[in-house]
């Protein structure tokens, strides 16, 4: 056992998946993640851990983000923990991966390796309010499920075919990763999804238990977890909240807000899907 204290950055990743972002909900992506996990990455120590909260969402921001990681793991020589808190699904799981080691709580929720997309069709309610809606294009597939439109059995067969490429990546990308340690079930890769304590049986997980015991546990009973945070204050500057703001910032608060709103709503069906 180590007699020396150790200090080990932690990053916490947490929120659902995708580009953009907002002032107003708490979303991951490259750009959200990068400055943090390359100041994690600075410090000298012998791993970096690596917390996960996460439903899925974007699996080219999620792809993008386990690259990232796994650059800077083989740059810097670092060993990565990562540890699951309530959920590692899809996209997250898909981050969580970029581990050498995976942890979760008997209660986490783990898995979906699968590929989701969800729309909505809006064409009964033109014809009951009376709205005949027109669309004119170069190119006869621009339009391809159009919301607004009758489904088409061809647009649909051309989005799964789709679907099916981006999950035959994420496959081969788990598959990569934990090798072995995966056992042969047929329900894998379908896109269900289990607790931590099945998902050990499964290997998708390697252990469970918590950061801190776990980290005391390999690194010594001082180990000390330091917190690795993105600058405060972003939003506050953004839109100079404690002073005056021309009627242009206004405009932009406003539209950002209405914006959040909207995308708050998609975040919480993202969650919802794994009863959280």
């Amino acid at each position: 056992m180590r007699s020396e204290a150790v200090t080990i950055p932690v990053v916490r990743l947490n929120g659902a998946i995708m580009s953009g972002g907002g002032q107003f909900r708490q979303t991951l992506s490259l750009a959200s993640t990068a400055g943090v996990l390359e100041k994690a990455f600075a410090v000298d120590a012998p791993a970096i851990a690596i917390s996960i909260n996460s439903p899925g969402g974007s699996p080219v921001q999620s792809r993008l983000i386990f690259k990232r990681i796994r650059d800077l793991a083989q740059e810097k020589n670092r060993t990565v923990l990562v540890f699951v808190e309530d959920v590692a699904a899809s996209g997250g799981y898909m981050i969580a991966i970029a581990g050498d080691e995976i942890f979760a709580d008997p209660s986490s929720i783990v898995g979906s390796i699968g590929v989701v997309s969800a729309s909505f069709g809006f064409t009964e309610l033109l014809n009951k309010i009376g709205v005949e809606r027109r669309v004119y294009t170069a190119g006869k597939n621009k339009a391809l499920l159009d919301p607004f439109r009758p489904e088409k059995p061809e647009d649909v067969e051309r989005l799964k075919a789709l679907q099916l490429e981006v999950h035959d990546t994420f496959i081969d990308l788990v598959k990569s990763r934990r090798g072995v340690r995966l056992k042969d079930d047929p329900d894998l890769f379908t896109g269900l999804f289990w607790s931590g304590k099945k998902g050990l049986e499964l290997g998708l997980v390697d252990q469970l238990g918590d950061m801190r015991t776990i980290l005391k546990e390999r690194y010594g009973p001082k180990t000390r977890l330091k917190l690795i945070t993105a600058p405060r204050g972003i939003f506050g500057r953004k839109f100079n909240l404690f002073g005056t703001r021309s009627e242009a910032e206004m405009a932009d608060f406003a539209g950002s807000a209405a914006s959040g709103l909207i995308r708050a709503i998609e975040d919480r069906a993202l969650w919802n899907r794994f009863g959280l």
